[in-house]
């Protein structure tokens, strides 16, 4: 490995090592701002590990082949270092900032969604009921209505069919379905008055 290849690996640990305490700031602010429960941290930890290690390497693999060498290690710490003194809480201040604006976003395009959706749908619906239960109110009026006019016919009619009723044989379905007719017409009108 050339001097030159061992000084560009410095470089890229050095930028890694950087990298890898941003990683680590994001993932701190990410669970102290959404408040993620416990359990989680085993979890976080376990993917920060990953995906650090897959980072490094593919540097590694990018910069000499995958070679470890004892300057990897050292530039993973410096970076590590000089990034933990100078921009951790530049970093950690401007991630906190990201999320209440991604939070904030979130709630204004609820409360949009809510506002241009939900509410009006709510209303729609209450207004279908309104309009069916006046709707349902005037067809039993009307059914009302036309019963009490009708009745008087009906009674008539079956003062004028009543002679027929002893010549004639009539089924007893009929005959049933006539008293029906007849009783029910006696409960609308008794209603009405």
């Amino acid at each position: 490995m050339t001097l030159n290849v061992q000084f560009l690996t410095l470089w890229f640990m050095f930028v890694s090592g950087m990298g890898l305490g941003m990683l680590y700031d994001a993932f701190r602010v990410v669970f102290v701002q959404l408040r993620l429960p416990r359990w989680t941290f085993p979890l976080a930890d376990v993917v920060y590990w990953i995906t650090a290690t897959v980072c490094v390497f593919g540097t590694l693999v990018h910069s000499n082949q995958g070679q470890v060498r004892f300057f990897v290690f050292v530039g993973l710490i410096i970076g590590l270092l000089v990034y933990m003194m100078t921009l951790s809480r530049t970093v950690r201040k401007v991630i906190a900032v990201l999320i209440r604006a991604v939070k904030w976003l979130l709630r204004f395009f609820k409360r949009t969604f809510t506002l241009l959706f939900i509410k009006p749908a709510i209303g729609l619906y209450k207004l279908a009921w309104v309009l069916l239960g006046f709707l349902t109110a005037l067809a039993m009026f009307l059914f009302r209505v036309v019963v009490q006019l009708v009745y008087p016919v009906w009674k008539l009619l079956l003062w004028l069919t009543r002679p027929l009723y002893k010549h004639l044989r009539v089924p007893a379905r009929v005959l049933r379905w006539l008293n029906f007719l007849k009783q029910l017409f006696q409960k609308w009108f008794r209603k009405g008055k």
